[in-house]
């Protein structure tokens, strides 16, 4: 994928913006939706989409930037809280070269801890019942920030 590449509604992100694919909600307002991955590097890992259509940060209309960083900033909070983190990695990549697989704008958010290494990038599915119990602890925790 290149960076001027056009946005495809083909994508993955896409199909679950349109309810066409499932995933594990964790937030969503009119402009952003914020989703557990099901190929996570670390327990907790999240993904926050905008509802516009790009394909990376560099062609995303500047309207929407703002709405989109305040959902990644709500998300990494509450995992931090939820995980008990020391430390959160907030991830985002342009084009393939960068390590991008989604041609849709995404942040990851990955709670860190000491001594935890991340797994490789979108290689193994998580088992859907433990993304959904972790995905429990974050929403709970959402609800108290």
């Amino acid at each position: 994928m290149k960076l001027d590449e056009a946005y495809s509604p083909d994508n993955i992100f896409a199909k679950i913006l349109r309810g066409e694919l499932p995933a594990i909600k964790l937030y969503e307002d009119e402009n952003t939706l914020a989703f557990m991955d099901i190929m996570p590097q670390a327990t907790g890992h999240a993904l926050v989409i905008p509802k516009s259509p790009a394909t990376n940060l560099l062609n995303l209309d500047p309207s929407a930037c703002g709405a989109l960083l305040q959902t990644t900033q709500k998300l990494a909070r509450a995992v931090q809280k939820a995980l008990d983190a020391p430390g959160i990695l907030i991830a985002q990549l342009n084009g393939s070269a960068a390590g991008q697989t989604v041609p849709h704008l995404h942040f990851h958010i990955l709670p860190r801890h000491d001594g935890l290494e991340l797994a490789f990038h979108a290689r193994d599915v998580a088992d859907m019942g433990e993304l959904e119990a972790v995905a429990a602890n974050i929403r709970a925790a959402l609800e108290t920030l």
